[in-house]
């Protein structure tokens, strides 16, 4: 009788124990899921918030070596960073300051693309036969290919100079005036600078939205005037726009435009076959 009584009061610490472990699991379990949906709503919510706020600002895309998404502000701040440097170089090499910060812009993203990130490479330029310098690998008109790699934008700056005044098929790129951007431009796309056909607008429409030929135009001690773009859906300055139509002056983003004639984003571009938000002064809108 006493070993049952004893073997039961040892059944009942084993029970007791048992349930006290697989209480304090369940409960450990739970917390740690009730953190990780804290810590999901809070995330989801700090990009909800984001994307509020970035909807305000004006984005642009600038595509070469890489495609990057930047609002106007990081652009001007790029420019406002390496305008010195390009007007430097201008001085020294010959090559207009618009011009290199119109590519520098596009190849680099503003900043904010692969290439520069990685291997402070603000021109796209390739490794080429005879480059001794670090290197990088990305992908763009094929595979995995070769680009230089710089220990600063400096050291890009410079070689972007060197590698145009070195080598012979931009030699006609230097019996250009110094103030003819849009001559530049198409002569870089001539010589094989880049395979892509809408290269010389892509860094006409930079060099013209962002006024950059007023950084020539101080090298060269000449009285800055902007320059109409020469794009199809451009008239001249003094014909008049018709009904339906907007002229883009300066100042005005596709959001500005949208707003002003009850349009959104999208159906201002879709109506104009826009693919990016680049604008030009001079430019006609479609607005109906």
């Amino acid at each position: 009788m006493i070993k049952k009584i004893l073997a039961l009061i040892v059944l009942s610490l084993m029970v007791s124990c048992g349930s006290s472990y697989t209480s304090r699991k369940k409960s450990g379990t739970a917390k740690t899921r009730t953190s990780r949906k804290s810590k999901v709503a809070t995330k989801r919510s700090a990009v909800t918030s984001n994307k509020d706020n970035s909807n305000k600002k004006q984005s642009e895309v600038l595509e070469s070596t890489s495609k990057t998404v930047v609002y106007a502000d990081v652009v001007k701040q790029y420019i406002y960073d390496f305008k010195d440097i390009a007007q430097s170089n201008m001085r020294n090499h010959g090559i207009p300051a618009s011009i290199t910060l119109a590519q520098g812009v596009l190849e680099s993203g503003a900043g904010r693309g692969t290439l520069c990130v990685t291997a402070n490479n603000h021109f796209g330029i390739k490794c080429h036969t005879g480059w001794e310098g670090e290197a990088v690998y990305h992908d763009d008109d094929a595979e995995q290919e070769c680009f230089r790699k710089y220990n600063d934008p400096a050291e890009s700056y410079n070689d972007h100079s060197l590698f145009l005044t070195t080598r012979g098929r931009y030699a006609s790129l230097f019996k250009l005036d110094k103030d003819d951007y849009k001559a530049w431009a198409r002569g870089l796309k001539a010589a094989g600078y880049a395979t892509d056909p809408k290269y010389p607008n892509k860094l006409i429409s930079i060099i013209e939205r962002y006024e950059l030929d007023r950084y020539d135009a101080e090298v060269l001690g000449n009285n800055y005037t902007p320059k109409p773009s020469n794009n199809d859906n451009q008239v001249a300055e003094n014909t008049s726009v018709g009904a339906g139509s907007h002229r883009v002056e300066k100042g005005d983003t596709l959001y500005s435009i949208s707003r002003k004639h009850n349009l959104s984003v999208d159906e201002l571009k879709q109506l104009n076959g826009l693919n990016s938000n680049a604008l030009s002064i001079g430019q006609v809108l479609k607005v109906k």
